[in-house]
Protein backbone atom coordinates (compact mmCIF):
# COMPACT_ATOMS: atom_id res chain seq x y z
CA UNK A 1 0.00 0.00 0.00
CA UNK A 2 1.64 3.24 -1.34
CA UNK A 3 1.23 5.34 2.36
CA UNK A 4 2.01 8.73 0.71
CA UNK A 5 -1.10 8.34 -1.53
CA UNK A 6 -3.42 6.88 1.12
CA UNK A 7 -2.75 9.86 3.25
CA UNK A 8 0.13 9.54 6.22
CA UNK A 9 -0.56 10.08 9.57
CA UNK A 10 2.32 10.01 13.04
CA UNK A 11 1.27 6.73 13.49
CA UNK A 12 3.71 6.06 10.35
CA UNK A 13 6.42 8.01 11.79
CA UNK A 14 6.02 6.06 15.23
CA UNK A 15 6.16 2.84 13.51
CA UNK A 16 9.37 3.55 11.99
CA UNK A 17 10.62 4.99 15.69
CA UNK A 18 9.25 1.71 17.77
CA UNK A 19 11.08 -0.51 15.22
CA UNK A 20 14.04 1.25 15.59
CA UNK A 21 14.12 1.19 19.11
CA UNK A 22 13.61 -2.47 19.37
CA UNK A 23 16.06 -3.45 16.52
CA UNK A 24 19.34 -2.20 16.03
CA UNK A 25 20.09 -3.05 12.25
CA UNK A 26 16.83 -1.48 11.42
CA UNK A 27 18.18 1.30 13.09
CA UNK A 28 21.22 1.43 11.56
CA UNK A 29 19.73 0.94 8.31
CA UNK A 30 17.55 3.74 9.01
CA UNK A 31 19.98 6.35 9.79
CA UNK A 32 22.04 5.42 7.36
CA UNK A 33 19.84 4.90 4.02
CA UNK A 34 15.79 5.44 5.34
CA UNK A 35 14.17 5.65 1.89
CA UNK A 36 15.74 1.85 1.72
CA UNK A 37 15.14 0.88 4.94
CA UNK A 38 10.97 2.45 4.94
CA UNK A 39 9.74 -0.96 3.18
CA UNK A 40 10.75 -2.91 6.21
CA UNK A 41 7.78 -1.55 7.76
CA UNK A 42 5.91 -1.09 4.61
CA UNK A 43 6.34 2.34 4.04
CA UNK A 44 7.45 4.54 1.06
CA UNK A 45 8.24 8.08 0.48
CA UNK A 46 6.90 7.26 -3.02
CA UNK A 47 4.09 9.17 -4.33
CA UNK A 48 4.57 12.17 -6.33
CA UNK A 49 6.27 12.27 -9.62
CA UNK A 50 9.40 11.50 -7.46
CA UNK A 51 10.12 9.63 -4.39
CA UNK A 52 10.88 12.32 -1.80
CA UNK A 53 14.62 11.36 -0.23
CA UNK A 54 14.12 10.99 3.36
CA UNK A 55 17.11 11.25 5.68
CA UNK A 56 16.37 10.44 9.40
CA UNK A 57 18.44 12.13 12.55
CA UNK A 58 18.95 10.64 15.58
CA UNK A 59 18.71 12.45 19.17
CA UNK A 60 21.51 11.58 21.65
CA UNK A 61 22.36 12.33 25.27
CA UNK A 62 24.51 15.65 23.76
CA UNK A 63 22.93 16.63 20.95
CA UNK A 64 19.06 17.03 19.41
CA UNK A 65 17.89 17.73 15.87
CA UNK A 66 14.90 19.64 15.48
CA UNK A 67 13.23 20.47 11.46
CA UNK A 68 12.16 22.78 9.41
CA UNK A 69 11.48 24.38 6.25
CA UNK A 70 12.75 27.80 5.80
CA UNK A 71 10.96 28.66 2.04
CA UNK A 72 7.53 26.86 2.78
CA UNK A 73 6.40 23.97 4.37
CA UNK A 74 8.21 21.08 2.76
CA UNK A 75 7.64 18.11 5.23
CA UNK A 76 7.29 14.03 5.13
CA UNK A 77 3.58 13.58 4.88
CA UNK A 78 3.29 10.13 4.74
CA UNK A 79 5.04 9.77 7.86
CA UNK A 80 3.57 12.26 9.87
CA UNK A 81 0.79 13.57 8.47
CA UNK A 82 -0.68 16.85 7.50
CA UNK A 83 1.88 19.47 8.68
CA UNK A 84 0.53 21.40 11.67
CA UNK A 85 -0.25 25.26 10.98
CA UNK A 86 2.94 26.30 13.38
CA UNK A 87 5.12 24.14 10.95
CA UNK A 88 4.02 27.04 8.38
CA UNK A 89 4.01 29.94 10.27
CA UNK A 90 6.32 32.55 9.33
CA UNK A 91 7.68 33.12 13.05
CA UNK A 92 8.42 29.33 13.50
CA UNK A 93 10.12 28.94 9.96
CA UNK A 94 12.62 32.57 10.97
CA UNK A 95 13.20 32.00 14.37
CA UNK A 96 13.82 28.36 15.21
CA UNK A 97 16.88 28.81 13.08
CA UNK A 98 17.81 31.81 15.12
CA UNK A 99 17.13 30.82 18.28
CA UNK A 100 16.03 27.17 18.70
CA UNK A 101 16.60 26.56 22.01
CA UNK A 102 14.14 29.54 22.72
CA UNK A 103 11.76 27.98 20.10
CA UNK A 104 11.85 24.52 21.88
CA UNK A 105 11.42 25.84 25.59
CA UNK A 106 7.99 27.46 24.08
CA UNK A 107 7.17 24.03 23.12
CA UNK A 108 8.08 22.93 26.83
CA UNK A 109 10.98 21.31 25.70
CA UNK A 110 14.00 22.43 27.88
CA UNK A 111 16.86 21.29 27.03
CA UNK A 112 20.10 21.02 29.16
CA UNK A 113 22.83 24.06 28.39
CA UNK A 114 25.02 21.46 27.04
CA UNK A 115 23.17 20.02 24.48
CA UNK A 116 23.47 20.53 21.25
CA UNK A 117 20.99 21.57 18.93
CA UNK A 118 21.03 21.10 15.18
CA UNK A 119 18.33 22.30 13.10
CA UNK A 120 17.49 20.27 9.61
CA UNK A 121 15.99 22.55 6.93
CA UNK A 122 13.52 20.77 4.56
CA UNK A 123 13.42 21.61 0.69
CA UNK A 124 11.24 19.94 -2.05
CA UNK A 125 13.88 17.02 -2.81
CA UNK A 126 14.70 16.15 1.04
CA UNK A 127 12.65 15.31 4.10
CA UNK A 128 13.55 14.38 7.70
CA UNK A 129 12.20 13.42 10.34
CA UNK A 130 13.69 12.93 14.25
CA UNK A 131 14.51 9.65 15.70
CA UNK A 132 13.57 10.41 19.32
CA UNK A 133 15.68 8.39 22.33
CA UNK A 134 14.09 5.69 23.67
CA UNK A 135 12.37 6.73 27.01
CA UNK A 136 13.71 5.31 30.00
CA UNK A 137 12.11 2.37 31.61
CA UNK A 138 10.11 1.50 28.63
CA UNK A 139 12.69 -2.01 28.23
CA UNK A 140 9.28 -4.77 28.79
CA UNK A 141 7.05 -2.79 26.37
CA UNK A 142 5.78 -4.13 23.04
CA UNK A 143 6.54 -2.41 19.61
CA UNK A 144 2.71 -1.10 19.52
CA UNK A 145 3.26 -0.18 23.07
CA UNK A 146 5.97 2.14 22.02
CA UNK A 147 4.79 3.43 19.34
CA UNK A 148 2.28 4.44 21.18
CA UNK A 149 3.99 7.12 23.54
CA UNK A 150 5.22 8.43 20.14
CA UNK A 151 4.50 11.95 19.25
CA UNK A 152 4.19 14.04 16.00
CA UNK A 153 5.94 17.15 17.91
CA UNK A 154 8.71 14.24 18.50
CA UNK A 155 9.21 13.13 15.13
CA UNK A 156 9.17 16.48 14.53
CA UNK A 157 12.00 17.92 17.33
CA UNK A 158 9.74 20.43 19.24
CA UNK A 159 9.12 17.30 21.75
CA UNK A 160 11.16 14.69 23.49
CA UNK A 161 9.21 11.82 22.26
Amino acid sequence: MDEFAAGGTPANGARVVARAWVDDGFRDRLLADANAALPEVGLSMAGGLQEQRLKVVANGPDEHHVLVCTLCSCYPIALLGPSPSWYKSEAYRSRVVRDPRSVLAEFGLDLPAGTRIEVWDASAESRYMVLPRRPEGTEGLTEDQLAGLVTRKGLIGTAAV
